[in-house]
Formats: structure tokens, sequence, C-alpha cells
């Protein structure tokens, strides 16, 4: 109480800060996947892959939208063309526009990069992939089958991550994820904002190989357009 009496409002942020963040991880586990309307992928070549085998792949949309393809979802999705593979040495990039920060969810949630996919759609699959929140926060994952976690579960802040000025806002996020001799870099609007040795990621219960499909991965309940998805041999 005596700590309380002599908090001033500046400080009070501190004692605000916990509440909030217990209050989106509860949003979290308790917010509905949407159903998007005219669901499914029309995109050429393309096919996906939910998170849980009780989500339907077109409760989720993937579509054409001027040079790139537009997401929304939906359930979180895995999407990739079985003709893109990398091997080696490479990197994966694309830009991602959201262009209204927050517009079919209540907290912030990620996209980006997938690599590495092996045995994709099957119940063995195993691919890593780095996503940016609109709120400055980035998010490094995988599956291996199940799922694995490199910085956390619900990711960490970097400087270089782009910050929506508000719900409803555009924010935009360039995303590379490179593999060059025995490290897999995570690239966030021109800064390297994780790394990790291969040695970490390719193991037991996590990724077969940095071989593989690459493709975009989408977060539950977003909308984003993807232009200049690209592999570079490094």
């Amino acid at each position: 109480m005596r700590v309380a009496r002599f908090c001033t409002l500046a400080a009070a942020a501190c004692l605000l800060a916990p509440a909030f963040i217990a209050a989106q991880g509860a949003a979290a586990q308790t917010e509905t996947n949407r159903v998007v309307a005219g669901g499914g992928i029309t995109v050429p070549g393309w096919t996906g892959t939910t998170d849980k085998a009780t989500d339907l792949l077109n409760t989720a949309k993937l579509a054409p939208e001027g040079p790139g393809m537009r997401v929304t979802t939906g359930p979180a999705v895995t999407y990739w063309n079985p003709a893109n593979k990398a091997t080696g040495d490479y990197t994966v990039k694309a830009t991602f526009n959201e262009p209204k920060f927050m517009n079919l969810n209540d907290h912030p949630h990620p996209y980006g990069i997938m690599i590495a996919g092996n045995d994709m759609g099957t119940p063995q699959q195993s691919y890593l992939y780095c996503a940016a929140y609109g709120n400055g926060n980035f998010i490094v994952r995988g599956f291996g089958p199940a799922a694995f976690q490199m910085n956390g579960r619900a990711g960490g802040p970097a400087a270089s991550v782009h910050k929506a000025t508000g719900p409803g806002a555009p924010v935009s996020q360039d995303i590379a994820v490179s593999v060059k001799g025995t490290k897999v870099t995570c690239t966030v609007n021109g800064t390297d904002v994780a790394s990790y040795d291969k040695a970490e990621l390719v193991t037991a219960g996590k990724l077969k190989s940095t071989d593989g499909m690459y493709g975009i991965r989408f977060a539950h309940n977003t909308d984003a357009i993807v232009t200049g998805l690209t592999m570079t041999k490094n």
C-alpha cells in the first residue's frame, strides 16, 4: 500500500504493464478464428496447411492482388508452392504490407517468411519461420513436427521492426531469412534481429534440414499483402 500511495502517474505504467500483458495473453488464448468469406487458395500452384487438423484451409484465403498475393486468415496458415525450393546457402525475402493494423483482431498477430519445409502437409512436416508484428516485435518458431520456439512463446522486440501508429493504421515489414555457412539469420527491415547455429535448428524435434521448400506464414485473424517473394543464392 505504501508503494502504491507514492507511485507517480509516470511510474504507474510499471504497475499497469503486467496487467496489460496478461490481458493480451488471455485474449490470445480465447480469440476465435474467423471464417473468411470466399476462402480458399486461388494463386496457381500454391497450397497450404493449418496448425490444427480441426482448422479448415478454406476458412482462410490466399488470392492474387496486384503484383503479389493477399492473405486473410482465419486459422493460422503456412502457404507454399512446391516448386519453390532452396538448398545450400540462400536468402528468402518478401515485403508484407498490413493495410489496417489489427483489422481482424484485438491484439497484434505476426506474419513472415517460412523456410526449410520438408514433408509439408503431412504429420511429419518440419519448417522454420520468422515473422513480425505491427507493434515492433518479431518471433522465430517452427514445427518439427511439434511446435518449437526459438525466441520465446510470444517473441520479443527489435528496434528495426516497424510499429503501426495505432489500430487501423498501415504498417509494412521487409522480412528475410538467410542460410549461410553454419548460420540461419532473420532480418527485418535491413537489420539482423536473430541468428542461430544450424546445429540448434537441425536436430531431433526441429528441422530435418535447412534445405527445403519456402513460403509464407500468417498467424490467425490477419490480413496483409505479400510482394517481392524471392529466393537468391548467397
